[in-house]
């Protein structure tokens, strides 16, 4: 692939509505894209289908949901949640009476884990019964979810299982120093990345993130013939996160967080989705841009990529929209700020020369670097501390909107999708908003 393949074109809906049937395939928390996608799924008329993650005991089993956090659950989603266990990864999973590999990376000290090693024969074990339990577990939510979507309707899937970082104390510490880290705190990610503790980072990231989709297609096999062979029609979509285009200047440019480790999951991500693709599977991953949810919220400086949104919209035509939204931004700055200040500050990071190197599509996912992340993370402090208030951020506030447009770009793009996978541009973002 030599660039991103970006939706040119507004999208309409002209196949989901009343009667057909939603299934989120994640469970739906605050602060993330699923929300956007539910909301237009909703305004379609759809019935919404969920499932859950389950939750673990003080002794790490996972269980299913209480009938107090089953209610609770299903009124976030607005929709029945299908209360089978489904989380994936195998972090936690161990052969009985053995270490799991959470346990293993907590024998890590933060003086020696680039040199510990794994028992990878022991990791391979673990995998399996993680890949076992979860594939067990979907095998029962299809059954459930099999009665539960009538012939000849449509079904749309949408997949939104993301992450998979183990919680061991030795990572959240490194994650602190190459995420944040500056100066003497500076960590390298591909020191990570070579790492034994890297490599099974790694392994469940693409469990989690990926291979939980191609679970999904496999496992989904039966309803989708049932349903196309009654004159209904199965999509799936997928979130993924492979850089943005957004205005750099006067021209849109494609551009990345670094260093995104679950990178290398998304592009697996994409190859599933690819060859589904050419088995006449409809099913799409969408590059969505850059927001702050609670799990971006690691990667300082991510919103960076997001404040150009500003500048689209005046490039697009935004009008009152555009005007609006700019009071809104205005209002969180400081007295004497402008936002015209703030984007200076922006502009001037993604033009400066310790940055160009970064803008290589071919070369993504790649390492950060001491100058980098110095001038990623300066920038992001410097832009924050500008604000009235630390809580009350104009990335936060641009997020809502992308959630809301990308949302319903994604929903009716599925309709008839185009590719296997898309790029949500903030071009195109822009224009869903000045147009909603």
């Amino acid at each position: 692939m030599v660039g991103p393949s970006s939706l040119t074109k507004i999208p309409d809906n002209t196949l989901f509505g009343e009667g057909d049937i939603f299934v989120l395939f994640g469970e739906l928390f605050g602060r993330g894209y699923a929300t956007g996608l539910v909301d237009a799924a909703k305004a379609a008329g759809m019935t919404i289908l969920g499932v859950t993650v389950g939750r673990r005991d003080d002794d790490n089993r996972l269980r299913a949901l209480t009938e107090e956090e089953l209610s609770a659950a299903e009124a976030n989603l607005g929709g029945r949640i299908i209360n089978v266990p489904l989380i994936a990864g195998f972090d936690l999973d161990a052969p009985d009476g053995e270490p799991t590999p959470t346990d293993l990376l907590n024998e890590m000290t933060l003086d020696g884990w680039q040199n510990h090693n794994l028992d990878w024969d022991h990791v391979e074990r673990c995998r399996q019964i993680g890949v076992a339990r979860f594939t067990s577990a979907i095998g029962r939510v299809m059954e459930q979810l099999d009665g539960m979507i009538p012939d000849g309707r449509n079904v749309f899937f949408a997949h939104t299982m993301a992450g998979g970082i183990p919680r061991a104390k030795v990572f959240m510490a490194i994650a602190n120093r190459i995420y944040k880290g500056r100066g003497a705190r500076y960590m390298s990610s591909q020191t990570l990345i070579d790492s034994d503790l890297g490599k099974l980072i790694l392994q469940n990231f693409d469990e989690v993130t990926a291979h939980s989709f191609g679970h999904l297609l496999d496992a989904s096999g039966a309803i989708r013939q049932r349903i196309e062979a009654t004159g209904g029609q199965v999509h799936y979509t997928a979130y993924g996160y492979h850089g943005t285009r957004v205005l750099i200047g006067d021209k849109y440019r494609w551009q990345t967080y670094t260093n995104y480790t679950q990178g290398y999951a998304k592009m697996r991500l994409e190859s599933i989705a690819r060859a589904a693709w050419d088995e006449g599977i409809k099913a799409t991953v969408f590059n969505c841009p850059e927001i702050r949810t609670n799990s971006s919220d690691v990667f300082a400086g991510i919103e960076l990529s997001l404040l150009p949104l500003l500048s689209a919209l005046l490039s697009e035509g935004g009008g009152a929209v555009a005007e609006r939204l700019w009071q809104q931004c205005q209002d969180l700055l400081q007295e004497g700020v402008s936002l015209e200040d703030i984007l200076k500050i922006v502009t001037d990071y993604q033009k400066d020369p310790v940055m160009e190197p970064f803008y290589s599509f071919e070369a993504w996912p790649m390492a950060n670097t001491g100058e980098q992340v110095e001038k990623t993370v300066g920038t992001s402090q410097k832009i924050v501390a500008l604000h009235s208030d630390r809580k009350l951020l104009i990335s936060d506030l641009l997020s809502q909107h992308v959630v809301t447009a990308t949302g319903k770009l994604i929903f009716d793009e599925a309709c008839d999708p185009t590719g296997p996978v898309l790029w949500l541009d903030h071009d195109l973002v822009a224009q869903k908003m000045i147009c909603a």
